[in-house]
């Protein structure tokens, strides 16, 4: 008996062994990143701290992180549509508010420091749409993100088992 192609369920490739569980090897360092991350994020909005770290691990190539923050961002109500229009923001403006475009510019300039520093214009456009103290948390998040991104990318963390919240 044959099996009809077209009704066979797909081979998928096998899922990659990842190099270290850092976070077992290190737990106080993992422990103070959950600190950190949580007191990065307070007094900014779930959906655009969300935002900023979908674009910043689009930008790391951090696949654990998007498989992450993609969940979370769902869960606290951001729409599929405005995520899977999110690497490539700047065509797809009309998504955004100018508050995020803000942040998002924001997050490129500074997660791809080897292109130059933070542009006067693009750090000036996001302080006209954030208070000083929001503005300080903001990039405190991009910060952060990009630390998580290089654990996540360095040690091959796996995406796929991720559960929204997980580590709250």
């Amino acid at each position: 008996m044959t099996t009809d192609d077209t009704t066979a369920a797909p081979v998928y490739a096998a899922e990659p062994v990842p190099r270290m569980d850092w976070a077992a090897l290190a737990p106080d360092v993992f422990k103070a990143m959950l600190r950190l991350d949580a007191a990065a994020g307070r007094g900014l909005d779930a959906k655009l701290r969300e935002l900023v770290k979908i674009r910043a691990s689009q930008l790391n190539h951090c696949a654990f992180c998007l498989d992450m923050h993609t969940k979370d961002a769902l869960a606290a109500g951001e729409s599929v549509e405005r995520i899977v229009q999110l690497s490539a923001w700047e065509e797809s403006r009309h998504f955004y508010t100018e508050k995020e475009l803000a942040a998002l510019e924001l997050t490129d300039a500074v997660t791809v420091l080897t292109d130059g520093f933070v542009p006067d214009g693009v750090y000036e456009k996001a302080a006209g749409h954030f208070e000083e103290a929001e503005l300080a948390q903001l990039i405190a998040s991009i910060t952060v993100i990009n630390a998580w991104n290089r654990f996540g990318v360095a040690t091959r963390r796996v995406p796929g088992h991720y559960r929204p919240g997980q580590y709250a």
